[in-house]
């Protein structure tokens, strides 16, 4: 798998960059229409006019299909934080079925198991903090599994450690899906024909400027902004580990004080 360059980067960076672009980009088209100012005509003006609203219109429509996808996946990740939560709240319930001693070790696994899965989620900023608390997470689901195995060694014809060893696997695969909806992001490829084609068009408003002899600073900069607003957003929304925009994690937090409930 390719590596994701923005992805690995702080989004406050890629999007500070971006905004400089966008005003290097404005700048550079400024002085270009100055130059070229003398030499065209009005009909050069008026197509050039519908270029630029075209190549608007284009961003727009990249920008609402790009923060559809973004926000598409962050509903589909908060969808799944609640379904893990239930499966493995089903699956504690079941555990205290068992017989003893395979109870309490289940009920202990599970409150260390919730716990790791809150740390891969949150408050764990840096990757490598993120993939220790998924290796956590993968020795615990091997000692789950043992567990249940001991259970139907001991009373293979027992209903409730059935019940127990299909709600275990519905939890795994739970956190697979969960994982896998983390590790989707919005292609890096869409990005960056969102990115170049916002240059473009901040590129012709200022050849636009330039044109007509003026340049307004501050309608370049606050379309920079905005234009940067929205990417940052986008690039926000992607990122469910860390950012300003964060998966809420409650369902789980409210099954981890049910867990330590008698």
């Amino acid at each position: 798998m390719a590596p994701e360059v923005f992805y690995q980067r702080d989004a406050f960076l890629v999007v500070a960059v971006l905004f400089v672009l966008l005003l290097a980009a404005a700048e550079s088209g400024f002085r270009r229409g100055d130059r070229a100012a003398a030499s065209l005509g009005d009909a050069p003006r008026s197509q050039f006019s519908s270029l630029q609203g075209a190549l608007f219109g284009l961003l727009a429509l990249l920008l609402g299909f790009t923060f559809a996808m973004a926000q598409s996946r962050f509903e589909t990740r908060q969808l799944l934080v609640v379904e893990e939560a239930n499966a493995i709240g089903t699956a504690a319930l079941r555990a205290g079925m068992l017989p003893t001693p395979y109870r309490g070790v289940a009920a202990d696994l599970f409150r260390r198991y919730v716990d790791r899965r809150l740390a891969a989620y949150d408050g764990v900023p840096q990757p490598l903090g993120a993939r220790a608390a998924d290796n956590q997470v993968g020795d615990l689901q091997k000692e789950l599994w043992q567990l249940a195995q001991q259970a139907a060694e001991k009373n293979p014809s027992v209903v409730p450690t059935g019940h127990f060893i299909i709600a275990l696997n519905e939890v795994f695969d739970l956190q697979a899906k969960r994982d896998a909806a983390g590790n989707n992001h919005v292609p890096e490829s869409v990005l960056v024909l969102l990115f170049a084609v916002a240059v473009l068009a901040m590129e012709l408003v200022g050849y636009g400027c330039g044109l007509a002899g003026h340049r307004n600073q501050l309608t370049m900069i606050s379309l920079a902004l905005v234009i940067s607003m929205v990417i940052f957003t986008i690039i926000d929304l992607d990122r469910p580990r860390r950012g300003l925009i964060r998966v809420s994690q409650e369902s789980m937090i409210a099954l981890r004080q049910s867990l330590d409930e008698p």
